[in-house]
């Protein structure tokens, strides 16, 4: 019996796999067929549109420096060091991934109705209000901030920062002047993705911080806001706006050469 070539199998693979590239492909295509450059023009003429383009970039960038500013120790901690609870905590990292998304929105609504939550809103006000836009995004963001910092850092040789240890530098030390600078990629990429992920939060956000026009609205909520009133044009025409910046970050992403892992 003749072993046939790999071609046959090759084929069945990239028939199965195809057929799922091909649906993104066509979703992608639908989207600028249906929309024209026009729509995208009077949605951005739109007050309203506007200033949910503002306050997205505000807060998308807000979200996405405090998930690198946590990100990178807690990325490093799981990365190079065994302590107790380890496992319950690369858990709960994950936690935010995996729950539905109004879930995420209605835990933090719950939280700030607590005692501690009440007490703080007492001196600021988080629900419903441009804070609790930051902590929806963020409270998602992070959590792939975080993975991408671990993965960093498992890519990253412990010997050149025990070398500097032989050399006199404390762990701390060590960290500042030689793994984080090798780790730029990596918070380049987890920023970036933070980022990325932040703008097209919409189930937490809706639930913790509503979608008051000229307040809370991001782009997210514009689509939704949009697509309630029966505007599908300046929908999509916003929708166009996130696929384009979607297509920025993945360009980025793979430029830096890290993949979330």
């Amino acid at each position: 019996m003749t072993a046939r070539g790999p071609a046959p199998f090759y084929a069945a693979l990239g028939l199965i796999g195809g057929l799922y590239v091909a649906l993104v492909a066509a979703l992608l295509v639908a989207d600028v067929a249906y929309t024209s450059p026009g729509h995208v023009a009077r949605a951005l003429a739109s007050p309203e549109i506007r200033a949910a383009v503002w306050l997205s970039l505000l807060t998308c960038s807000a979200s996405a420096l405090l998930s690198v500013w946590v990100a990178v120790p807690l990325g490093y901690l799981l990365a190079r060091t065994r302590f107790p609870g380890r496992a319950v905590v690369d858990l709960l990292v994950d936690v935010p991934v995996v729950l539905p998304p109004m879930v995420v929105g209605l835990s933090l609504l719950v939280l700030f109705q607590t005692p501690p939550g009440l007490a703080l809103q007492r001196h600021l006000t988080v629900t419903y209000a441009v804070p609790a836009v930051v902590l929806a995004q963020f409270t998602v963001a992070a959590a792939f901030a975080v993975r991408t910092m671990r993965v960093t850092f498992e890519q990253i040789s412990p010997r050149t920062e025990e070398v500097a240890m032989t050399l006199g530098c404390s762990r701390g030390r060590a960290f500042w002047l030689v793994t984080l600078p090798e780790a730029w990629r990596g918070v380049l990429t987890a920023g970036t993705l933070a980022w990325a992920r932040s703008l097209g939060e919409f189930g937490p956000v809706l639930v913790f911080a509503g979608a008051t026009r000229m307040r809370t609205e991001v782009l997210a909520t514009t689509v939704f806001l949009e697509l309630s009133t029966g505007d599908l044009e300046a929908a999509l025409g916003v929708s166009l706006l996130m696929i384009g910046v979607a297509v920025v970050v993945l360009v980025l992403t793979r430029a830096l050469g890290l993949r979330e892992g």
